[in-house]
């Protein structure tokens, strides 16, 4: 059952092939390995919950036989009163794995609306912030099959386009840092079997049980319709296919900004032809977008319905100027300039 790299003199090696010594671990381990394909230096982003304490484990092997360094990183939110606590007990449980666990803590003021939003707004600032640190261009994320579906339901009810409804990717960037989800072929049953295996146990998040939040309301739902028969594979047949749409979109999105917008690098504004809004309504929205979120240096893009409200302001010729996402936004003759607002 060796590994390529993985002696088992070493003490560490030894506790992870005694591991994958479990058949369903070692299935698991080899399906991830093969649909990985990585081989940088990677961030693996921790939060004590099963899913990412698997892939922790998970990577840990990986890294020892890609020959690859990988940094282990927490971001203690603050949110809880024992958050503190739960960080140092999972920086314990990764020292199995001869893993450093460093902990990055979120000070300032805390939400008191929209708080997981917020917090997940927040959490890959500060990963983002440490991969840039680290000058490392991956980072990992544990997000599973049961997130996929949950994402999916979610933006519908948001009422949500193309884009956000299959914009859970196997693969994002943000701020030229690639997100990686490896884990989205994986069920939460499976990881949560393979973190029991491992480690014995694994943090419980109580905001998992509170029915406030959405994304709770959202996973009852799922497990009704479950129930009722819901069939997963025809569900994964459909958002592969809204993703093969949204790829489509996508391209002749970039085309448009590419064609008809332009950058002055004298005031860091992006200027958009009058060609740039004569596309399909959805090209435009989405090229739209990108621009404010550049120059307005968002991490998010503004809400949709604004993004709307000012495209069709914009399109009236009697249009002078507005703002949106920290930005001002101009007429000049046949031309629309988009700048930064100080």
């Amino acid at each position: 059952m060796s590994l390529k790299n993985l002696n088992a003199s070493n003490k560490t090696h030894r506790f992870l092939l005694n591991k994958l010594k479990n058949k369903k671990t070692f299935q698991i381990y080899k399906k991830f390995e093969k649909g990985l394909n990585l081989s940088e230096n990677f961030i693996v982003a921790v939060s004590g919950g099963p899913d990412s304490l698997a892939l922790s484990f998970l990577t840990r092997i990986y890294s020892i036989e890609k020959s690859i360094k990988v940094k282990y990183v927490m971001i203690d939110h603050k949110l809880r009163k024992n958050s503190t606590k739960e960080s140092r007990i999972v920086k314990k449980l990764l020292q199995k794995l001869n893993c450093n666990l460093e902990i990055e803590t979120w000070w300032g003021t805390k939400p008191k609306t929209n708080i997981q939003s917020v917090a997940r707004e927040k959490r890959y600032k500060l990963l983002i912030g440490k991969a840039k640190k680290f000058k490392i261009n991956n980072i990992l994320l544990g997000h599973h099959k049961d997130d996929l579906y949950e994402n999916f339901f979610i933006r519908i009810l948001r009422g949500s386009g193309l884009n956000g409804i299959a914009s859970f990717d196997k693969r994002s960037k943000e701020k030229n840092i690639n997100l990686i989800r490896p884990l989205l072929n994986f069920s939460k049953q499976d990881l949560e079997s393979l973190s029991k295996n491992v480690f014995e146990t694994f943090i419980q998040d109580p905001s998992n049980k509170n029915d406030l939040f959405k994304r709770i309301k959202i996973r009852k739902l799922i497990k009704n319709l479950q129930s009722e028969g819901l069939d997963f594979k025809k569900l994964n047949l459909t958002i592969q296919n809204l993703k093969f749409a949204n790829e489509s979109i996508k391209f002749f999105t970039k085309k448009n900004l590419y064609y008809n917008s332009s950058i002055n690098t004298k005031n860091k504004s992006i200027l958009l032809s009058k060609e740039f809004f004569n596309q399909p309504e959805e090209i435009v929205f989405r090229a739209f977008t990108e621009v404010i979120k550049i120059v307005g240096k968002k991490y998010y893009p503004v809400r949709g319905k604004k993004i709307d409200k000012i495209i069709n302001k914009v399109c009236d010729d009697k249009f002078i100027k507005t703002t949106l996402g920290n930005c001002i936004i101009k007429r000049v003759n046949q031309t629309i300039v988009v700048s930064k607002e100080h």
